[in-house]
Parts: C-alpha cells; structure tokens; sequence
C-alpha cells in the first residue's frame, strides 16, 4: 500500500479485509474423517541420488525368505510390508544425459523436450514432454469430491541445488512445466499453516498496514479518528476469532519445529526430519493425499560430513568397484537415506487416521526411488525400487525380479492401484504390456 493513503482507500482496504478475511484464510484441514470400510489411500514418492551400491542393496533369494543387505537394514521393523524390486529398467531414451533422463524421467516416463541445456557428453535437452505420475494421482484424486483436499499434493525437498533443471525435478504438472520443491521446512509450514512458526496462525492484515493507518490517523478529525479505531477494533476480533476457529479445525496439530536451523547442506539431517514431520501432519490433517520428498537432486554432490565424509556423494559414485574404501562409504549414504525412510515409515505407523483406529500407514504407499542404478556406470537399468506401506494389488513383504521391464509400466501399476486404470503413461511403445501384473503376485 502506498503511504500516500488517501481517505477513501485506507477504508476500502479495511473494508475489504474484513468482509474477504473467512474466504482468503487457508482451509487448514477438511471435516473429520470417518472411520469406513477401507483405510484412505495415499501415495509417498521418496528420492535419493546417484545409484546405489547394487551387492549391498538387493537380497540374494526371492520371494518372501529373503535377508535384508547392508543398506536396507535399518528397515528390517517393516519387512513384511517391503516390496524390494529388481530388473525395473528405465528404457526412456533420447536426448539428454543419463542423470538428466534419470531425474527427469523417472516420474514422467517421457523423453526430454528439445532443448538447450547440455548435460555430460550428450546431446542438449529441455524439460520432460509429460506429467508425472504423482501429479497424475493428484489430478485423479483431486477430480473427485470425495478425494478432493486442499492442496492435493505436497512437494517437500531436502538439501535441493538452488537452480532450476532437468537434474534437480522430478516432479511435472504437464510437459514442460516441472514443479519445485520447497528445501525450505519454515516455507513448508507457512504453505501448510497459514503462518510463519513464531506468528499467528492467521496472518493480520492489520499487522501489514499497520504504518500506513498510524500515518493515515494523522490526517484525521476526532470524530474520524473514532470511527477508524472502532473499524479496527472490529477487524481485529475478527482476526482472533478466526484464528482460534482456524486451529480447532486441526484434527492434529501442526508440529513444532526448532527455531533458527539454517537451510544449509550441513543441517541436512536436521532438515529432512522437519519435512518428515509436515509431510506427516499434512497426512493426518488430510491436506494432500499425494507427497514426494526429494532428497539432493540428480549429480547431487552432498557432503555429508555427520557420516564423517568430507568427499561429496557424487563424486564418490564415480569411483570404481574396486575402491572398496568409496564402495563402503557409500553403502553407508544410502544407508543413512534407508534410516530416513524408516523414520518416515515409523512416523507414519505411530499416527492414527482421525477418527479411526487405523494408522496412516495402513492406506499409504511409499516408493522409494533413484535416478540411476548404479553410479559409476550411469546406467539407467535395474533402478532401485522399494515400495513399502500398503496399496491394492501390490504384493508386499517379498523381493523380486522382473526381469527387465520397462519402469513406465509400474508408473501405470501406481495410477490403477488408486482405481485411476490409465491405458498408457509416458512413452506409449513402453506400455504395450499395460500395467506390471506381477506386481500382484
């Protein structure tokens, strides 16, 4: 607002703040679930970087006799509920790089556009031609009243590069629209919330002008003066009342985050339980019903230095298999990404469904995710797939091989097992097979 404030629109802006204050508050949660038949479906996309350490990642035997490796023990609590998954290929080709394509790729299932951002040693390349499926679950979900929520889905970052690429998205609205996410956990909570952690849960709009009207009242007569403090006094019950209002429709209340942890990589631990923690409560407020929760980005050169690694992650995953010293260190990396998950996955098993006796859990499925199978090769075969919670036609708590399939026809796997049953996704030539039945058995 200009501190020119003629007479007329400071009184208008007050008008009107009061009068659109109840539509322009965020509706912070819908109405309390009731405890039905089935548990709410939801869907949790988990991302960690540059391939994994394969000998210490997949089991040894298939079915459900299988012994976790290295890397996954720290969910050996849900082994019942993982589906460990090899021979899951990335076949989408065309230009680009093999960490561009495997990030840009992974959601989308569709070549990159043309474009002219050069990535390694290969052609140049723009963004993805196709939304991803988390955004294609959302659409679905949002088109109907009884799944509809106020966000629809929710894009959480952890330790994200501060720039805008086909190595840092994964997510996709509609082709050549990547969407964002926040690295920011006090954003987050603004985003969720409607207030900053230290403000009111509903922002004053007095508070914003509040040098403007100090000016303003100068210019006014005595009786002037009374009518606006009494508009004011009006404007302000109304923002308390609202706000109080507006935390009663909390079916759970929002979680509190530490005060002035810097969004940096060396907080990165830090960081990723603060989003843990919203992604969670947005779950049991039923604000989206659809996360993903990207840790670093394709190239991600993290330096994770509470692991005592001074070398950053990507660098690491170029050495060869030999330097068994880089090989540990890095099971070590994706160990602690398994560590996250768990928390997550524990988080989510600890909080009930409102009105329910379910835990969020008990409707929620989590795929977690990488760009690349293996580091140092940059291959885009074999990615390492574990789906973990529960979902219809999934079969869980088994490790399997699927014997080099196309990745397209698991994205479809995840639109039907929400009753979305798309014909193809993504590259149309990679989904002649329809869905990944096996997944079912």
């Amino acid at each position: 607002m200009s501190k020119q404030l003629s007479r007329r629109d400071a009184l208008k802006t007050l008008g009107y703040s009061a009068a659109m204050l109840p539509f322009v508050m965020p509706t912070l949660a819908r109405a309390k679930t009731a405890n039905t038949a089935a548990p709410i479906q939801r869907l949790i996309i988990m991302f960690s970087p540059n391939g994994t350490v394969q000998d210490q990642f997949w089991p040894e035997t298939q079915g459900a006799d299988f012994e976790l490796k290295k890397i996954l023990e720290p969910l050996a609590q849900f082994k019942e509920s993982m589906l460990v998954t090899h021979g899951i290929h990335n076949k989408v080709r065309g230009d680009g790089d093999s960490h561009m394509r495997g990030m840009s790729c992974l959601l989308t299932g569709a070549e990159l556009l043309p474009g002219n951002i050069q990535g390694g040693s290969h052609t140049p390349a723009g963004w993805a031609g196709g939304i991803s499926i988390d955004q294609e679950i959302r659409n679905f979900l949002q088109s109907q009243e009884s799944t509809k929520t106020r966000f629809g889905s929710l894009e959480f970052g952890v330790a994200v590069a501060d720039r805008a690429d086909p190595w840092t998205r994964m997510c996709y609205a509609a082709p050549n629209k990547p969407v964002a996410p926040d690295s920011n956990p006090y954003s987050m909570f603004e985003k969720m919330y409607g207030r900053g952690k230290n403000d009111a849960l509903v922002r004053s709009v007095l508070d914003d002008i509040a040098g403007e009207l100090k000016q303003f009242s100068k210019s006014l007569g005595s009786e002037e003066k009374v009518m606006l403090d009494e508009h004011v006094t009006y404007v302000r019950k109304m923002e308390q009342d609202l706000e109080s209002a507006a935390a009663q429709m909390l079916d759970v209340a929002a979680p509190e985050l530490p005060s002035g942890v810097s969004v940096s990589e060396s907080n990165m631990p830090q960081i990723a339980k603060m989003q843990m923690d919203l992604l969670v409560n947005g779950f049991a407020n039923d604000m989206n019903r659809v996360a993903t929760l990207q840790y670093s980005n394709s190239v991600g050169g993290t330096r994770m230095k509470w692991l005592g690694f001074p070398e950053g992650h990507h660098q690491m995953s170029h050495d060869p298999d030999l330097k068994v010293e880089s090989q540990e260190k890095l099971t070590k990396i994706n160990h602690w990404y398994a560590e996250q998950l768990h928390y997550l996955v524990k988080q989510l098993a600890e909080t009930k469904e409102p009105g329910s006796d379910r835990s969020l859990l008990d409707g929620t499925l989590i795929v977690w995710g990488n760009e690349l199978g293996k580091g140092n090769s940059h291959t885009l075969d074999n990615i390492p797939f574990l789906m973990l919670g529960n979902a219809p036609g999934f079969k869980l708590g088994r490790y399997k091989d699927f014997g080099g399939v196309p990745h397209n026809r698991m994205l479809m796997s995840l639109a039907h097992a929400f009753g979305h049953n798309i014909e193809t996704f993504g590259k149309p030539e990679l989904c002649v097979d329809g869905p990944l039945t096996a997944l079912n058995g």
